[in-house]
């Protein structure tokens, strides 16, 4: 409901601000307060709930013309001090000085947003105060734009280009499906911010000045184009009282940024575009994809419309679109980037494959529209709505947050909206639109309508077809090297010195200590006294006549519940390549007297879809073994008891005679899996680096790491052509299934306390028989590589990823603890400024992983490599023999407690405290872990450097473009490449 604004409530708002309205979203249980501020015309949205994770967020409209990134260096360089805190780093170390559950910046398309979220009141307003002139305030020095954007320095006499920002960005676009989206956009939108790259394009950020930076900030970052947003049990009183004081008071009326509409298309467009591929064999490596710009996203009936249409034609393997472009015979999987993009101002639609050819994209053009003729000829199937529907309801109701909190979520939900003008209380309870859709599906061609009147006769619709090009990395990098020489040749002497002197004076800058004591803190004596650990009861329920456990979670869920079995994993199974590929299959395929079409439909009409995943850890005391538990899992509304008899069926009969399926399915993994390495890139030079360091990690190494997408990629290769290796895939997936359907089982339900005993009796009912093969079975024994030599991994790439591990104790061990602190104390204190700062990564740092029993460097989006591993070595180096500031030491134990304090959602905590106790990380051992860390001294720090570091030799790995492989061969790499 709304509530008219009247003169009892005004007194609750600050002089400041006038209240516009409130509404009370009832499905979250949140009310939403919309204000005004009087002088700017800022927004304020305060979503006011008894959380105690209070999330801060101020967004400005951020509409570049141009590809130079000024919109995301800017976003960089403002978090680089400002008048209040005029140190150097406030953001980075304001980490370290915090409790913070997040903190970050992002750049959208056509917004920049500053967010965090903290429990700690007194951390909340540290970082408001820090946030808030951050935005208001920056100092915008110039040596940070060149240390975060873009500027040259001379090595050997020629110049080169550096910057976080440009490194960043060189990493991000050699994905090919960041590729894919840019290039498309570029068409889709001839005239508007979004035909331009806002994060920057490699090739026009040397272009940007210093004084287009200044211009754009002033234009940008005022009070009058910005929108605050809070969630959380902060007063709004007191909130708007701290943005007047610390930032709206200095402003006057200023210019609000309005989105324009696009100039439309009057017939399609037809475009051939390139990415770079750095590779041989360029066959099936093409994209197809249509797109379509939409109206409005303000349009929240036609809105929800349009997600309805998406649903119908794309929700799961039996909607129709989704079928043709998974099964037709030109093209390997689903393209990236499918649906309704609602994000914008006026909204898109996309559907694509991959791994095609060239030749194909008049059949890709035809068959799409065929299938959308088709579907808007008749009524839309009313089953499938109702299945969307519940779709819609399910995502409205449940309550996230365990990788981003849970209010920011909400407001990045309604974020887009607020920058365009349009209400985002729609977005957030979308129950009265809902009844406007209802209303509108009384005629049963309304969706059909939507579909001819927005795709079908829509022509501003653009068609690309992106093509392998094998020779762009090396004829871009030949451009830049072809511009940095032209620009050396026209450099004067005196040119010449004004570069050595920047240089000088950023390596000055960057050497300089900052003032501490200028910006705000929370120390140790913060830290609460106890880890909250969610208590859950164990039952016990029948299965096949024993008795088996069962962990049951009471959460305020919102009406969902969570149910999962947990299997114990067999050790042979564990380490077969095999398993992996089973979880690719569950749920996909068919099961029982269902095909897969069928069952797909039926997950979509009961549950949140069903799943099959592993949870692994290093034992705790033991890293040469694993514990391994399979987990089945699914979510419903607590009215459909089905999904729980849906997750059993479709587990254990699990069809292996949909061949076609099965190998469409393995296809789309390799494809799906080998365009997303360049994102990961230090997460598998970490994984390569520590691979002989546990029982975990060499496990993990052989069957998710590059070596595995090469074994899946001959294995599909194999089956497609051979029956009898098809066949015997498949022998191997049942003799798995086999196995797992015997080992020994415990069920997880997590809901609201008065739905448990309806839900619990249905968990008995239904898994009180299982029909089980005890027949004796044999698995296929695969030969493992098991080389410690360092290895230098090949991809297609524009930037390297370094790392560099040491073998180290189990996570209960007592060194565990300060080899945790070391980690984070070496990248606080050296390794953030050398590889970061100094060297140009876009990210860098140390890790200790308690399920690769090793210590780990890192660097992300890396334009170095010896000097990197230089950096590494130099930084154990600072810690013994530079002498150590105690500020140091608290900053590193902060960020590790406010990591295990982070709160989850009430379904993920509980989730989260039932997987800890299956492997053996109980309430007990967790708060010792926490204590031991509390208890860490430097000369803890110093002992286990020298213990684990200095008195070892690392094993190293690089993730690296295949144009270094010469360079990587002399520095001693031994060589392999994702094929």
């Amino acid at each position: 409901m709304t509530v008219d604004v009247t003169e009892t409530i005004t007194h609750t708002v600050h002089p400041a601000f006038q209240l516009v309205r409130q509404h009370h979203v009832e499905a979250l249980d949140i009310l939403v307060s919309e204000y005004k501020h009087k002088v700017t015309g800022a927004m304020h949205y305060h979503l006011a709930t008894e959380h105690d994770e209070n999330v801060f967020l101020v967004a400005f409209r951020t509409q570049p013309m141009d590809s130079k990134g000024e919109a995301h260096i800017l976003e960089h360089t403002a978090l680089c001090g400002s008048e209040k805190f005029p140190v150097r780093d406030p953001f980075f170390l304001m980490i370290r000085r915090s409790l913070n559950t997040f903190m970050n910046a992002f750049t959208a398309a056509d917004w920049t947003a500053y967010p965090f979220a903290t429990q700690n009141k007194k951390d909340f307003q540290n970082l408001l105060e820090v946030y808030l002139d951050a935005a208001f305030a920056a100092n915008l020095n110039p040596l940070d734009f060149a240390q975060e954007g873009i500027r040259i320095e001379l090595e050997e006499g020629q110049p080169v280009y550096k910057g976080v920002v440009f490194n960043e960005m060189k990493g991000a676009m050699s994905s090919p499906s960041d590729q894919l989206y840019h290039q498309l956009a570029h068409h889709l939108f001839p005239k508007t911010t979004y035909h331009y790259n806002s994060g920057g394009d490699p090739k026009d950020i040397p272009d940007l000045t210093y004084e287009e930076l200044v211009t754009f900030y002033k234009s940008h970052y005022h009070p009058s184009n910005a929108v605050f947003m809070t969630f959380g049990n902060e007063p709004a009183y007191h909130l708007q009282e701290q943005f007047e004081k610390l930032a709206l008071a200095k402003f006057g009326k200023g210019e609000t940024l309005y989105s324009k509409h696009e100039q439309r298309l009057t017939a399609p467009l037809e475009v051939t575009e390139t990415y770079a591929v750095d590779a041989e064999d360029l066959k099936d490596k093409t994209y197809h994809i249509l797109s379509w710009l939409l109206p409005e996203s303000s349009d929240i009936k036609l809105r929800l419309g349009m997600r309805l249409v998406e649903g119908i034609l794309l929700e799961d393997s039996a909607s129709p679109l989704r079928y043709y472009l998974e099964t037709c015979d030109y093209a390997q999987s689903t393209g990236p980037i499918m649906g309704v993009d609602d994000s914008n101002f006026e909204m898109t639609f996309y559907c694509g494959v991959q791994g095609s050819n060239p030749e194909h994209a008049e059949e890709f053009k035809q068959g799409v529209l065929n299938i959308l003729q088709d579907v808007a000829s008749k009524p839309a199937d009313q089953d499938m709505v109702d299945a969307i529907l519940h779709q819609i309801e399910l995502h409205q109701r449940e309550i996230s947050g365990d990788g981003t909190p849970y209010g920011l979520t909400l407001i990045l939900n309604g974020l887009s909206s607020a920058i365009h003008h349009s209400d985002p209380i729609h977005v957030w309870d979308v129950d009265a639109a809902m009844d406007l859709v209802k209303e509108e599906l009384k005629d049963p061609m309304w969706l059909s309508n939507l579909i001819t009147t927005h795709l079908l006769d829509n022509p501003h619709r653009v068609q690309m077809t992106l093509v392998p090009d094998a020779t762009k990395s090396a004829k871009e990098a030949e451009d830049e090297k072809a511009r940095l020489a032209k620009i050396g040749a026209a450099l004067t002497e005196e040119q010449k010195a004004e570069i050595i002197q920047q240089t000088e004076a950023l390596n000055i800058r960057q050497a300089t200590p900052d003032d501490l004591d200028l910006l705000p803190k929370v120390g140790l004596e913060d830290i609460p006294a106890e880890l909250a650990i969610v208590q859950g009861q164990l039952r016990e329920i029948i299965s096949n006549g024993l008795d088996t456990p069962l962990n049951l979670y009471h959460a305020g869920t919102n009406g969902i519940y969570y149910q999962q079995v947990l299997i114990q994993i067999p050790d042979q199974i564990v380490k077969s390549p095999y398993f992996n590929l089973l979880s690719i299959l569950m749920g996909e395929v068919g099961a029982g007297e269902y095909d897969y079409l069928a069952l797909q439909q039926l997950q979509t009409a009961v549950s949140g879809g069903l799943g099959m995943g592993a949870s692994l850890r290093s034992q705790v005391d033991d890293k040469g073994k694993i514990t391994a538990w399979l987990t089945l899992t699914t979510k419903s509304l607590t009215h459909k008891l089905n999904a729980i008899q849906l997750l059993k069926l479709a587990f254990e009969q699990l069809r292996f005679d949909e061949k076609d399926r099965i190998i469409e399915l393995l296809q789309q993994r390799k494809t799906r899996w080998a365009s997303r390495l360049s994102d990961s890139g230090h997460s598998y030079a970490m994984q390569i680096a520590s691979r002989n360091m546990s029982a975990l990690a060499q496990r993990d190494y052989q069957n998710t790491g590059l070596g595995a997408l090469n074994w899946l990629s001959e294995l599909v290769a194999q089956i497609e052509k051979d029956d009898a290796a098809y066949d015997a895939l498949i022998a191997e997936l049942q003799a798995i299934h086999r196995e797992l359907m015997l080992a020994p089982k415990q069920f997880l339900l997590v809901c609201e306390e008065h739905h448990s005993d309806a839900l619990v009796a249905e968990v008995q009912e239904v898994w009180d028989k299982l029909a089980i093969d005890k027949t004796p079975v044999a698995l296929t024994q695969v030969e493992q590589e098991n080389s410690d030599k360092d290895q230098a991994w090949l991809i297609q790439s524009n930037v390297q990823f370094c790392a560099a591990a040491y073998a180290a104790v189990d996570v209960a061990h007592p060194d565990a603890a300060p080899l945790m602190v070391l980690a984070g104390y070496l990248r606080n204190g050296f390794l953030h400024s050398a590889i970061r700062e100094k060297g140009g990564a876009y990210g860098g740092g140390a890790s200790y992983d308690g399920n690769a029993c090793s210590f780990r460097f890192y660097s992300y989006r890396d334009p170095r490599l010896a000097e990197t591993f230089k950096d590494f070595e130099a930084s154990i180096d600072w810690l013994m023999n530079v002498e150590q500031q105690s500020h140091q030491l608290e900053e590193a134990i902060l960020g590790l407690v406010s990591s295990m304090d982070k709160p989850g959602s009430p379904a993920g905590e509980a989730i989260t405290a039932c997987y800890a106790l299956l492997h053996g990380r109980t309430p007990a051992f967790r708060k010792m872990l926490r204590t031991r860390l509390l208890e860490v001294t430097l000369q803890d720090l110093k002992r286990v450097a020298q213990t684990y570091l200095i008195e070892q030799k690392p094993v190293k790995a690089v993730v690296a473009p295949v144009a270094k492989k010469e360079t990587l061969e002399q520095l001693g790499f031994e060589i392999k490449q994702v094929k």
